[in-house]
């Protein structure tokens, strides 16, 4: 069953229901409105008469007094104690004769059904003591234009019920058909997405800011994220490739110069086998690039502990230290500096831009430490060739270097940058940097502590 169906019925339904509850309650009030009417008037009726018969009247007098306030289909009766008759004025004799007399100590009112050939009907029984509480008045009455006006009623609240399922039924798929157009229209996009295999967003409509345009707004935000993801993968294939294309063909012409002189001649040999090797080297440490990005880009979950930026930063500078004997200086007036991190992650963006520092710089690297209210802050200025200011707003673009022959010369990739900012990002950090040609760089990090 279709959704639209299902929120046409249940509407439809409820609707009915309500109807039903509101009509059943709108008919009890009335009927016990109405007999309450009814009583009012029977009383205020049996008022009158004890007035009139007050005192000892003859029977000619009382017949006369008791008929004159007879009604259609009614009788009054005057009882004593026992249930005694005393006398009795009636226009209807079967149902006098259905409604036993009795003497009432109290005022009271009753409701009586009789019933006849065709059909039952509800009789009022009003009896009221007077004289002194010797005797008793007696008033009964069919209450036709009750049972008329109930008819009338029942007319009334069952075309107005039919009616009301009739709309429901309209309004149901009206309304069914307004909450599901913006669905359809998804569903329809996503058999054209599947069909054609390319992302395509959904026409918003103009309307309130609910729930479906919500929906809508986000299904398109996906769309756009992965036509996003898609481009990137397009463009990282595309830059890959042209990435790998140089030292492969660097490997093909030494290996087609070897297959031409061979091993004969040592020193092109030695050559070939060193450029070779080289450029192995660069496709493999590339490839381990290519892997830490891809990674990256998963977003992949962190493994966030307390770790100390000091220590961390003053092991990886250590480190390097001993490898490329190069002057780097750590400064920080604090002992320990706790942030909440993935360690891994961070001495990979540490190393990212000392390894920078160093490529373009031969003079020492300063890296500053310091806690700035809630952040983190760390920063590693070198003293080298700097950043041309047009060149900055590209530099964490992947692939992307600001001297390529020297790129080539150091083995970079142009992926540093990109790699360290989206470590940032992870981290809910920042990553800036400030540069000047040819009197160096200062790149900072900044970490929520």
């Amino acid at each position: 069953m279709k959704i639209t169906t299902k929120i046409n019925l249940l509407t439809t339904a409820w609707m009915l229901c309500i109807l039903v509850v509101i009509n059943f309650v709108v008919y009890f009030l009335f009927v016990q409105n109405t007999v309450t009417m009814e009583e009012d008037v029977q009383f205020h009726k049996a008022k009158e008469i004890m007035k009139e018969v007050g005192g000892t009247p003859t029977t000619n007098d009382l017949d006369t007094a008791l008929k004159k306030h007879l009604t259609e289909h009614s009788f009054i009766r005057i009882m004593g104690p026992g249930d005694e008759l005393i006398h009795q004025v009636t226009n209807d004799s079967m149902l006098s004769s259905k409604i036993e007399g009795k003497f009432a100590e109290n005022k009271e009112a009753k409701n009586h059904v009789i019933k006849n050939q065709r059909h039952e009907e509800q009789v009022l029984v009003v009896r009221v003591p007077f004289g002194n509480g010797e005797q008793s008045l007696e008033i009964v009455e069919r209450l036709e234009g009750l049972e008329a006006r109930k008819e009338t009623l029942k007319g009334i609240l069952i075309a107005c019920t039919v009616l009301a399922a009739v709309f429901s039924l309209l309004g149901g798929r009206w309304l069914a058909n307004t909450i599901m157009r913006p669905i359809s229209n998804m569903i329809k996009t996503m058999e054209e997405i599947e069909t054609s295999g390319v992302p395509k967003t959904l026409s918003i409509e103009k309307r309130e800011n609910d729930e479906l345009q919500t929906m809508a707004q986000t299904f398109n935000r996906m769309i756009s994220r992965i036509q996003g993801n898609m481009a990137k993968q397009a463009q990282f294939v595309s830059d890959a490739s042209h990435e790998l294309k140089t030292p492969l063909t660097v490997i093909k012409s030494y290996a087609n110069l070897l297959r031409r002189h061979g091993v004969e001649n040592k020193e092109i040999a030695d050559e070939a086998i060193q450029a070779i090797h080289s450029e192995a080297t660069r496709i493999q440490k590339m490839t381990d690039t290519f892997l830490d990005l891809a990674d990256l880009e998963k977003e992949n979950v962190l493994e966030i502990s307390q770790i100390d930026l000091v220590a961390l930063s003053r092991s990886s500078i250590k480190q390097l230290q001993e490898v490329y004997h190069r002057e780097i200086s750590l400064h920080t007036d604090a002992s320990r500096v706790i942030i909440p991190a993935d360690e891994l992650k961070i001495k990979q963006v540490i190393i990212i831009l000392l390894d920078n520092a160093m490529k373009y710089s031969s003079d020492k690297i300063d890296v500053y430490i310091e806690k700035v209210g809630d952040l983190a802050v760390l920063r590693v200025k070198d003293y080298g060739i700097g950043i041309p200011k047009e060149e900055i707003t590209n530099i964490f673009e992947r692939f992307y270097r600001v001297d390529k022959a020297r790129s080539r010369e150091t083995g970079g990739t142009g992926l540093g940058l990109h790699i360290a900012r989206s470590i940032m990002k992870l981290h809910l950090g920042e990553i800036n940097i400030r540069s000047e040609e040819g009197k160096g760089t200062e790149v900072e990090l900044v970490f929520v502590g």
